[in-house]
């Protein structure tokens, strides 16, 4: 912008502040004003690391979909979501009967099997019964063995039991429901251990490694998490060319599964001149500063670009090496006389 349109702008902007507030343009002269006290900061051009941001979403590093490994009527569903569970502790009661009868069942052919085979061995050891017919006794009551275990492991498996410690996050059957492998019953998760996925362009994955600290937004969190790079996809979705890329989050109060998130991604390193960001304020949808030139204010419009930390940069309407007012600027009008404090 050069000087002559600088001047109008501000000028303009002058006029409408002082309409704003009650005043006249012609109503006092911004020179006849006595001198105000401020402080200033040169605008200087600083280098950052320049990012791009990914959209993701928070995900629990443990999550499971829960299904029965036998078939049967559910008889009981001792959860609901959001209840907490413990590893082991039951979720689900399927209706035993069945499997109970064939459990005992295979507990009387074993009982059988294991009195001929104690038989067996009083017959050899007195040579009334051949080797061979002892083999067979042996082989008959470890198939019936083998059997009773198979069938005590299907009624074990008539009660679903967590995995893990966790949450319970859905469910997708209740009592009367048949159950069956394949058919999901419930979902749980750990919440306390919670990662970001989001899929990054291909044209910036080499910019990342494992190990990597990346700023993290997490929608609902006022502060910004360091999340740390733990899991980089080895080859890119054919459809979207994109990287899948799983970055370990800090517990964070307020934090939870399924939150929206963006990453900042470093591709390389830019410059900009940068003020403290209370040298900016707004009248609208404006963006103005003081600049300090021969010891009066000038009333500068600008565009604002990223904030780092306390700083704002400046991508338009403020040239590099111009003081600009940090403090004070509340009770400045354009052209007004300044004192620059220390």
């Amino acid at each position: 912008m050069n000087q002559p349109n600088r001047t109008s702008a501000a000028l303009l902007l002058a006029a409408l502040v002082l309409n704003g507030c009650g005043g006249k343009p012609g109503d006092v002269s911004a020179n006849s004003l006595p001198p105000v006290a401020v402080r200033v900061q040169i605008a200087e051009s600083k280098s950052r690391v320049a990012t791009e941001e990914d959209v993701g979403t928070v995900r629990a590093k443990l999550h499971a979909v829960i299904e029965a490994k036998v078939s049967g009527k559910i008889e009981q569903m001792l959860v609901v979501p959001g209840q907490e569970v413990k590893a082991g502790e039951p979720l689900v009661q399927l209706d035993a009967r069945e499997v109970q009868a064939q459990l005992d069942q295979a507990d009387a052919v074993r009982q059988q099997a294991e009195s001929d085979l104690k038989r067996a061995t009083d017959l050899v050891q007195q040579k009334i019964l051949s080797q061979s017919e002892y083999d067979a006794a042996q082989s008959k009551f470890h198939v019936a063995d083998a059997a009773a275990a198979a069938a005590k492991s299907l009624l074990d498996y008539t009660r679903v039991t967590a995995p893990f410690d966790g949450v319970i996050t859905r469910k997708y059957a209740d009592v009367g429901d048949l159950a069956a492998p394949g058919k999901p019953l419930l979902e749980m998760e750990d919440a306390r251990d919670l990662q970001l996925e989001t899929d990054v362009p291909e044209a910036v994955i080499g910019h990342l490694a494992l190990g990597d600290r990346l700023e993290v937004h997490v929608s609902g969190i006022s502060n910004e998490l360091a999340g740390t790079v733990s899991e980089i996809a080895p080859s890119a979705d054919p459809n979207s060319h994109t990287f899948l890329v799983k970055l370990d989050l800090p517990s964070a109060p307020g934090l939870r599964a399924g939150q929206f998130s963006r990453v900042a991604v470093p591709v390389g390193k830019t410059s900009a001149l940068r003020v403290p960001a209370t040298a900016v304020w707004q009248r609208g949808e404006i963006e103005l500063v003081f600049v300090v030139a021969s010891g009066h204010a000038q009333l500068r419009i600008v565009k604002t670009g990223k904030r780092v930390g306390d700083e704002v940069e400046l991508v338009s309407g403020v040239d590099a090496g111009e003081p600009v007012v940090t403090e004070g600027a509340a009770q400045l009008l354009d052209g007004q006389p300044v004192i620059l404090q220390p």
